[in-house]
């Protein structure tokens, strides 16, 4: 790690639950507080690396799928957290190399990685703005240079609405982006989720309340509920494993998350 060149002002001693992430999916954009906080994580709930992993796959084929058979040409990814394989703009430009994309994230070092990711790439980029204040994206002019919300796009809250409490309201936030989305567009959502709750939930919560970084895990109905004026394609909202997958799902197992699409009519 010695090698990875870290912003000024950032602190790489406190964990990030951006680099947290990028560790249980395998990646190398991390610091050895990353890892320790991570490696508490995998003890309490060993399965949340395959959640990360599985939260990753139905990403990539949400994307395929709107781009492929929804015709969608515009997504905007707010909250995208770290570049690794399979990125939105890879998966949506094997389909269509004209669809633009915009990233989303207020944390400097994913926006150094993205940026430099992007540099010779036309139809993407990257912008800082921070979700739990909607009008920065919508209004934002480098989203707006590649993004026309009068035409449909697709809304990525991808493993970011868990971060959100109560108090910031995520349900009026997605109503703000709804607003102005064209007829036509869609929304994809993921969400932390645990049927049980139970020890290893809680204890999972406390290891990144101690990063300050909240994190909820909301029922089926709450999340549901973020669909509000969407409808819903198939299967519905789902763990994620089972939302179109490519084989067949194996057995049920500990899959912490949900996943959904919704279009708007």
């Amino acid at each position: 790690m010695a090698d990875q060149v870290v912003p000024l002002g950032i602190d790489v001693s406190v964990p990030n639950a951006a680099r947290m992430y990028d560790y249980y999916l395998g990646g190398n954009n991390n610091f050895p507080a990353d890892r320790e906080a991570a490696e508490k994580v995998l003890r309490a709930a060993p399965w949340i690396r395959a959640t990360a992993l599985e939260n990753r796959a139905f990403l990539g084929r949400a994307v395929e799928s709107l781009t492929a058979e929804a015709g969608i040409r515009q997504f905007v990814d707010v909250g995208t957290g770290l570049p690794t394989r399979g990125n939105v703009h890879e998966v949506a430009h094997r389909v269509a190399p004209d669809t633009r994309v915009v990233y989303v994230d207020n944390d400097p070092v994913v926006l150094g990685h993205n940026r430099a990711l992007l540099a010779s790439q036309p139809n993407a980029t990257t912008v800082r703005a921070d979700l739990r204040r909607p009008a920065t994206v919508i209004s934002n002019p480098a989203l707006n240079s590649l993004i026309d919300w009068g035409k449909p796009v697709a809304l990525l809250l991808v493993a970011v609405l868990h971060f959100l409490t109560d108090e910031v309201n995520p349900a009026d936030i997605i109503t703000q982006f709804r607003t102005v989305m064209a007829p036509g567009s869609h929304i994809v959502i993921s969400h932390l989720h645990h049927p049980d709750g139970g020890e290893p939930l809680r204890h999972v919560i406390a290891i990144y309340q101690k990063a300050n970084v909240p994190l909820l895990a909301r029922t089926h109905q709450q999340i549901l509920a973020y669909f509000t004026g969407f409808d819903l394609l198939e299967p519905g909202l789902v763990p994620l494993n089972r939302w179109r997958p490519a084989h067949k799902p194996e057995a049920a197992g500990e899959v912490w998350g949900l996943g959904g699409v919704g279009r708007l009519q």
